[in-house]
């Protein structure tokens, strides 16, 4: 959806005093959603078809949702974090690709903009996407530096107040489609190394010199209407398009992933609701032996802990409204963000699967929702971080609180530590251990995955002193412990099983017949 000519050195503040209220404009994106995927489109019919019919985007952006992450002096709804949150969990709830289309725009794009950004480029960006409906995605990501950022090979030089990009990116979602990027690179510096901090350039591809080349559309498994692929970097921007960290490239970085991981919870508490009310509105209908699904056991027991996500959900976006903030800087929160990105989106996939194994065979197909919603939920485990790797990582700032607070006794810290604090008393006996602060990376990631789910503890009691209903907040805490008892187990085995390389020999069961 491209926008009209843009100037980006032609900035023009405006503001709007007469912004609808919040709620008219989630009444209006939700009546266009249904307009688009129901009335005039099936979204079940639309689901192989790759990107999106010109006329579903073009009525869905007609409402201004991206208005929600333009400040107010520009005339947005100057990015709140609740209203962002539930903005996402809105769109999910009908199509989890829409929402990552939001999430791409707001926690990726704009909000970055907004912090970090030339005074004159954010006027002109924030007057394109309030008034031209244009769309910006960010690109870090290189075919052989994935989660490797800082060795990216993308680089820059700097002649003439302008800067030469140049390089290759992939896996930017949005790619061919986005006015506006955001692109990292290194800076070039003597005998044609690069430098170790990282720096942030707004490109403007409808700008001369500033284009991008989408080398190759990627056939994407899941989340058909977003295109990825890979991009050829070689242009030139001009010198106030670099954005200004408050202190280093490197901090930026996690400043802006920081923020994005912990607005999650809001692309997966639509999408678990909806994967929630299918498979109870099936299990009431579905009749199997005489009686509806709703009175087998192991059906109940599925479905409890899909209202056990949907409370986690509900729980991490009232934590995430109350801590982030577009001023408040986040590249020291990496042990939180971390901990709701991996294991909020752990609950998406598990919602998926669970809702899958309830329908069964009818599911199994793209055009349905609880199977396209499969494929579409698994790829938020691996981007903006792999989940191993943030769950390691998790441990990682763990072991250097408790190592800095002198303190070996897992309980005994988690009492203290603010994000734990309330909910290590419902796990007091499983916790109560001296941690091997040399534990191999296998058992960084299986500690990181209790912490999360302790922390989660925390949120879900919060949650509960706000008046959230008891029954879903007492079984969302049942969960929990269950799930943190089962991680103990598996992490107090002691298993330090490697592969066997050239395993085909005398592996062969044929040959024992």
């Amino acid at each position: 959806m491209k926008s009209q000519k843009s100037d980006i050195n032609s900035p023009s503040k405006s503001t709007n005093n007469n912004l609808k209220p919040f709620q008219e404009l989630i009444r209006e994106l939700e009546v266009k959603m249904k307009l688009v995927f129901h009335d005039r489109e099936d979204i079940n019919k639309l689901a192989g078809k790759r990107g999106l019919t010109p006329f579903v985007l073009r009525e869905i952006m007609s409402v201004n949702p991206l208005s929600i992450a333009v400040p107010k002096e520009y005339g947005g709804r100057g990015a709140i974090t609740h209203e962002t949150i539930k903005l996402l969990s809105t769109a999910s709830y009908e199509s989890l690709a829409l929402s990552l289309i939001f999430g791409i725009n707001t926690a990726l794009f704009l909000q970055p903009v907004g912090k970090y950004g030339h005074e004159d480029v954010k006027a002109s960006v924030f007057k394109n996407f309030l008034e031209h409906q244009t769309m910006g995605g960010l690109m870090i990501t290189e075919p052989d530096f994935g989660s490797d950022a800082l060795s990216m090979q993308t680089h820059y030089t700097e002649k003439d107040d302008k800067f030469h990009l140049k390089g290759t990116k992939h896996w930017a979602g949005l790619t061919g489609w986005a006015d506006y990027w955001i692109v990292t690179a290194r800076k070039k510096i003597q005998m044609g190394h690069l430098q170790r901090d990282l720096d942030f350039f707004v490109v403007d591809v409808n700008s001369p010199n500033q284009k991008i080349v989408v080398e190759e559309v990627f056939e994407n498994l899941g989340l058909y209407a977003i295109p990825y692929g890979r991009n050829q970097i070689d242009l030139e921007v001009p010198a106030i398009q670099k954005l200004q960290p408050t202190t280093t490239g490197i901090k930026m970085m996690l400043d802006l992933l920081h923020r994005s991981r912990m607005q999650f919870p809001g692309m997966a508490q639509g999408f678990i609701q909806r994967m929630l009310d299918e498979a109870l509105t099936h299990c009431k209908t579905r009749f199997v032996g005489g009686k509806s699904l709703l009175k087998y056991d192991q059906v109940q027991q599925r479905l409890s802990r899909l209202q056990a996500s949907y409370t986690i959900g509900a729980a991490m976006c009232l934590n995430s409204s109350k801590k982030v903030t577009i001023d408040k800087d986040m590249f020291s929160h990496g042990l939180e963000a971390n901990a709701v990105k991996s294991v909020i989106t752990d609950l998406m996939q598990e919602a998926a699967q669970s809702a899958l194994q309830l329908f069964g065979a009818k599911a199994f197909k793209i055009n349905h929702i609880v199977g396209r919603g499969t494929v579409d939920s698994r790829p938020f485990k691996i981007f903006e971080g792999s989940n191993d790797i943030l769950y390691a990582q998790i441990t990682e700032g763990l072991l250097k609180l408790m190592r800095r607070n002198k303190e070996r006794n897992l309980f005994t810290f988690l009492k203290d530590f603010d994000l734990t604090n309330q909910a290590v008393h419902y796990v007091k006996d499983l916790m109560n251990f001296n941690l091997d602060m040399q534990m191999p990376q296998r058992k960084l990631v299986e500690m990181g995955r209790i912490i999360g789910r302790v922390i989660s503890i925390n949120y879900v009691i919060q949650l509960s002193e706000k008046g959230f209903r008891k029954d879903l907040i007492d079984g969302s805490i049942v969960m929990l412990q269950q799930e943190i008892s089962k991680l103990m187990a598996g992490f107090s085995f002691n298993n330090k099983r490697v592969v066997v390389e050239g395993y085909q020999e005398d592996s062969d069961w044929f040959e024992l017949i």
